[in-house]
């Protein structure tokens, strides 16, 4: 039975989406119970649910009894689905493929259950994203947008069933492949280039058809911002191939896959050496400051998600882009999509998510944040949550129910198959749209860096660093990648940051002067969270913060190494903490400068504030 709560969009209706848009938040609780009791009625019956109801679909009940999970309750049961035991396990509907986390976001990548009216459903999503770019940005229907996507290769399970990466599974989707013409979404790559599994391939074909349309291009992007300045640094490497091919009217040579270099050919139609001359100019200049809007004169905004983790690239970001908005427009990941930006060209700093209600069921384990450590509230109100085979009574908060200025991870009950499950986000709310919450994404649960008693999340560390690379600005140097690990083959350990660093010219990357790198070590241990200064300064139990300066394009090899155990490109994060022994070596083998702190950082005692 088709779902109730599966909507559809006419992305060229803009009234309508928004209106669609407005009843949605406004009746953002009606919604959401409806969406539990679909949800509910249609799955009763599965075993997972069955073994907790008896049958059953009344929604207080669901409330008290089924419990709340991360994924390794429930990967027993996935697998077995994997394993070619029917999709009823957890699921009414037939679960039509699996889908891959991006295996940097907790380990091993995990299995995700998807259905075919979830790509309706993702449909639904990306085309509710068109209206309100409009609403903003006028003129989009003018032209095309130069994004640059990828697929990733897939697995076949022993069921038959195909195990893929999100973004993998809707671009080869029917609902991809066979999308009505939307004026206001035109790609510069064709389907072929980006159907293509040779990455390289992929990449250096998308980016040659984005040069020979570049009056056409009106935004250009990727999914992640670090995935964008991959291709920027292709670009880099491989411009005056591209540019030769663009003067002699031919594809190179080693574009072997036959419907890329078929695809590619069709807008190599003919020589164009003005235009080869035009953009070996602009390549060949002297910074490739601004490079993006030179050579994209026509690009109104830069689509990329710069949230999250992701933020530590808005500076390189804007050193390329000439100014342009860098524009997050949506939150989603391999267990479901959930939000969009409704101000999409708000600065990065103040990007919010509005979650759509009828995506799925959404509650929120509610967090504190306190020397830059995540805790769980635990009470006794609200449902039970799986901690080491025990239930433990915890606090649950509905969608319409959080509060401004809280903090929550993200738990959610999908179409597909998932049930009070923990997605391991950890989100803060910023205000409301109507009656729906809008949340700004903080961190990944237990991302951290530990040596003793210290706990140093993601964002606090994003925060350090931040301060710390400031200081380098007025040398000409620019950091373009970090990553760290807790270093504990001596005694005390101590905390390790990789940077990579980039010139603002065009001239060969030079060390930084060593003082200037010892004030970066003390800055950021100065800007790190209490416990781990007074472990350094009274405990003694964390040695002097090591920064290791590695050589140009080491961040590439080790997202190439990432990719090789799974990681899907589209998908692909830094990780911002490593643990991997090879990673490590990978990082290790490319340093060309170390330094330590040489000051311990400030600490005192905290002071209990007298009511």
């Amino acid at each position: 039975m088709p779902s109730r709560m599966l909507l559809s969009c006419d992305p060229h209706d803009n009234e309508a989406g928004l209106m669609l848009l407005e009843d949605l938040t406004t009746n953002a609780n009606q919604v959401q119970l409806e969406v539990l009791e679909e949800i509910l009625t249609q799955n009763a019956n599965t075993e997972y649910l069955r073994g907790y109801l008896d049958g059953h679909s009344d929604k207080g009940l669901f409330k008290k009894k089924v419990p709340i999970v991360n994924y390794e309750d429930i990967k027993p049961h996935i697998e077995r689905i994997a394993n070619g035991e029917p999709s009823r396990i957890i699921s009414a509907q037939p679960i039509t493929e699996l889908l891959t986390s991006s295996g940097t976001s907790g380990g091993q990548p995990k299995l995700m259950p998807s259905t075919a009216e979830d790509l309706d459903r993702k449909t639904f999503f990306y085309n509710i994203l068109i209206p309100v770019m409009n609403k903003y940005v006028d003129g989009l229907d003018q032209g095309k947008g130069m994004y640059l996507l990828f697929i990733k290769p897939e697995i076949s399970t022993p069921s038959g069933l195909m195990a893929r990466p999100v973004l993998t599974s809707y671009y080869k989707s029917s609902n991809f492949r066979n999308r009505p013409f939307n004026r206001f979404n035109v790609y510069t790559s064709p389907d072929e280039t980006i159907l293509c599994l040779d990455s390289k391939q992929s990449m250096y074909c998308q980016l040659l058809c984005g040069l020979v349309q570049r009056d056409e291009v009106l935004r250009v992007g990727a999914v992640f911002a670090s995935a964008f300045l991959r291709a920027i640094k292709f670009l880099e490497d491989h411009w005056r191939e591209l540019c030769s091919n663009i003067r002699t009217g031919c594809v190179s040579d080693w574009i072997t896959d036959p419907s890329c270099r078929n695809a590619v050919s069709s807008f190599l139609s003919k020589p164009q050496p003005d235009l080869a001359d035009f953009i070996e100019f602009e390549c060949n200049g002297e910074s490739w400051e601004g490079i993006i809007k030179k050579i994209w004169p026509r690009t109104k905004y830069i689509e990329v998600i710069v949230t999250g983790s992701m933020a530590q690239y808005i500076p390189t970001l804007e050193f390329y882009s000439g100014g342009l908005p860098l524009v997050s427009t949506m939150y989603a990941s391999s267990e479901c999509y959930y939000g969009i930006n409704l101000k999409p060209l708000s600065k990065p700093s103040d990007v919010s998510y509005t979650l759509l209600p009828n995506m799925a069921y959404f509650e929120f384990l509610p967090v504190q944040k306190n020397n830059g450590e995540v805790t769980q509230q635990v009470q006794c109100n609200g449902g039970c949550i799986k901690k080491e085979g025990e239930r433990v009574e915890i606090e649950v908060v509905s969608l319409v129910d959080v509060k401004v200025g809280h903090y929550y991870e993200l738990v959610v009950t999908t179409f597909t198959g998932l049930y009070r499950y923990r997605t391991g986000d950890i989100l803060m709310v910023t205000g409301f749209y109507n009656n729906a919450p809008q949340f700004r994404f903080v961190q990944r649960r237990n991302v951290v860096l530990s040596i003793d008693t210290d706990k140093t999340n993601e964002e606090d560390l994003l925060k350090a660093v931040t301060q710390a690379k400031l200081l380098l600005e007025p040398y000409g140097f620019l950091l373009t990648e970090y990553t760290s690990y807790a270093d504990t083959s001596s005694i005390p350990g101590h905390y390790v940051l990789f940077w990579e660093l980039k010139t603002r010219g065009n001239n060969d990357l030079s060390e930084p002067d060593h003082t200037i790198m010892e004030q970066c070590c003390s800055t950021v241990e100065e800007s790190l969270d209490s416990v781990y200064r007074r472990c350094r300064r009274r405990d003694n139990s964390i040695g002097p913060l090591e920064i290791r300066i590695v050589k140009p394009g080491t961040f590439d090899a080790l997202m190439d190494f990432c990719v090789s155990q799974g990681s899907s490109v589209n998908q692909y994060k830094t990780p911002r903490c490593i643990k991997s022994k090879e990673a490590i070596k990978i990082l290790d083998s490319r340093v060309v400068g170390k330094v330590f702190s040489k000051k311990v950082p400030f600490w005192e005692p905290f002071k209990m504030e007298t009511k």
